[in-house]
Formats: C-alpha cells, structure tokens, sequence
C-alpha cells in the first residue's frame, strides 16, 4: 500500500536504522530551531529522552519513522511511542506538503498492527499536541480527529543566562555533583523511579540508565544530582544543550518524595545554570504542568518565566 500523497512523491521514506539517523534527527531539530524560533520545534533534549523511552520499551527499528529529501537530508520524522502517542517534527520549508499526513496514515496503519497483538497496550486513545501559538499543527489534529483535552498539558518557561545566578547555600553534609563524579548507575535509576512511579517514564533499570549515559549529547556533567551526608541521591535535574542556538533545556527534573520542599532540586537546578553557563548557552528552557504548582513556584524563583503553552490533544474518534 502506497502511502504516500502527491507532494511528497520526490521524498524517500524509511524505518529508523541506526545510532547515525538520530544523529541527523538531532541536527535536523537544531537546524529547525535555527530557521524558525525556540518553541516551534521541540529541543533536541525533549527528543533525546523520548528516544530513550521508546528505546527501552519499545524499538526505535519499529516506532521510528524518517523522511529524506535529495541526497540524503532529512527533512521529518515520526515517532510512535507508548500511550499511545503520536509526534511528528518537519523541517521548515517541507511543512504541510503532505509528509505529516503520510506520517499519520503510518502510525494509525502500525498501531492497528499493534492492537492486534495487544489490544490492552495499544488500545487507547493517540495522544498528542501542539504549543499552542502553532495552529496549523492544530488544524492538523482536529482534521485527523483529535480534540483538545480541556486543559493546558504543559507551561514552557525560559532563563536568560545574563542574569546573575544565586549562590548556592548547601546544607551542612550535603553534595552539589554530577554523575561524571558519581559512579553508582544503580542509585541514579532508582531516583528516576521513585521520583516518577508509576508513570512509564520512571521504568527504568540500571542497564537501562547506563545506556541512556550512552546516547549522543548526554553531557555527564549536566546530569546534575543533590547528595544527601550519607550518599543517596535526594535530587536530580538533566541538562542538554542546542550549541547551535546557544539554548539548554532542564528535563526530567525531580526529588525523591522525602526530599521535596527542602530546596535540594533548587541546588540542583543553580547548579545546573552554571554548567549550562560554561557550555556557551545564553537561554535556557523547562517545562512543567500547569497543575504542578510546587515546580512552577520553584522555578519561577530562580528566574524562568512562561512564554508558551503546550496544548494536549486527544483522538476522540
């Protein structure tokens, strides 16, 4: 079965093959970001942590989806992830020319696949969205049967990093270090469940957290981590950069339920900005739900401001 509409009959379309194609992902996002603005496209950090769930979960081989134009340029790609959810980034210039709705008949032909192994996984709802300044992207959804959930999914905040940075104020035996100092993988998953149970995102093992060290960006360094005088990890804030738009992003950033509210992800995430600070970045961006008050009244207290909404849509039909 041809999927492909008119316009995009000059295009050549695959599965994702190997650790070289999220590479040219990551450069397409940048290059994206770089033609348009910070929030048209997601950042390459939000793309690194998805990759890695449907990485461990999933196969990246089945639930990756790459478009390429002359020569080899990648110029979109889709990801089918858990949920089930649907996302599909498109290089400025390609857009809306009929790759997003090829990409969208793909994931609705491979979700029917996967139904009828296990309906119980994949028989939900396709989840996705759009911020919310994007109404092509929203025109898209409702057209292919999605609605909006009612309530905004996420805030996204930003920091200039011509602020000054408070000083940190650590406690009497506590740690500010980074996993390039810490060589316990075990101790570091663990924190990423506990911090997300039950949620998909904090199924994560050891093995699991050591292959993630191994992806193409992490920075070591910028896995920042709170230690408590006896050595567990209280709290944790992952740093990515874009050196091409000289923007980071903080995500996942959590605290074990018996840390919160001492100010140990504060110390983290001031960490953070310095390190961010010393890899040339002049902005950074996080990202939160608009019900999570705590985050948002930390995060506004070490500067980041909302500039955009993510919108959450869902497939009714």
């Amino acid at each position: 079965m041809n999927l492909k509409p008119p316009h995009t009959q000059s295009l050549t379309s695959r599965l994702y093959a190997s650790e070289e194609d999220l590479r040219g992902m990551l450069d397409m996002l940048m290059e994206a970001r770089a033609r348009t603005n910070d929030w048209h496209y997601s950042h390459v950090g939000e793309l690194l942590f998805n990759f890695f769930m449907v990485a461990c979960h999933l196969s990246p081989h089945e639930h990756i989806r790459l478009w390429h134009a002359e020569a080899g340029k990648l110029v979109a790609y889709a990801i089918l992830g858990e949920d089930p959810s649907f996302d599909c980034q498109v290089l400025a210039g390609h857009e809306w020319s009929g790759i997003e709705v090829e990409a969208f008949a793909w994931v609705e032909m491979r979700l029917a696949e996967l139904r009828q192994r296990d309906v119980k996984q994949w028989g939900g709802a396709i989840v996705s969205g759009s911020r919310q300044d994007d109404p092509r992207r929203i025109r898209f959804l409702e057209q292919h049967g999605f609605r909006y959930s009612g309530e905004f999914a996420e805030v996204n905040m930003l920091r200039s990093l011509s602020e000054p940075i408070p000083e940190l104020t650590i406690p009497p035996g506590y740690r500010i270090c980074t996993m390039a100092e810490v060589d316990d993988i075990s101790e570091r998953a663990a924190v990423q469940c506990e911090v997300w149970h039950p949620w998909t995102v904090g199924n994560v093992s050891a093995a699991d957290y050591a292959r993630f060290m191994q992806l193409p960006t992490y920075h070591p360094d910028l896995d920042v981590v709170t230690l408590t005088p006896s050595g567990v990890i209280a709290a944790y804030v992952n740093g990515w950069i874009d050196p091409l738009n000289r923007i980071g992003d903080f995500g996942p950033v959590g605290a074990r339920p018996a840390y919160r509210q001492q100010g140990l992800t504060r110390l983290a995430l001031l960490e953070g900005l310095r390190r961010m600070r010393t890899y040339g970045m002049n902005r950074v961006c996080i990202s939160t739900g608009i019900g999570n008050t705590p985050a948002l009244g930390l995060y506004s207290s070490i500067g980041f401001k909302i500039v955009n909404r993510y919108l959450d849509y869902v497939q009714t039909v």
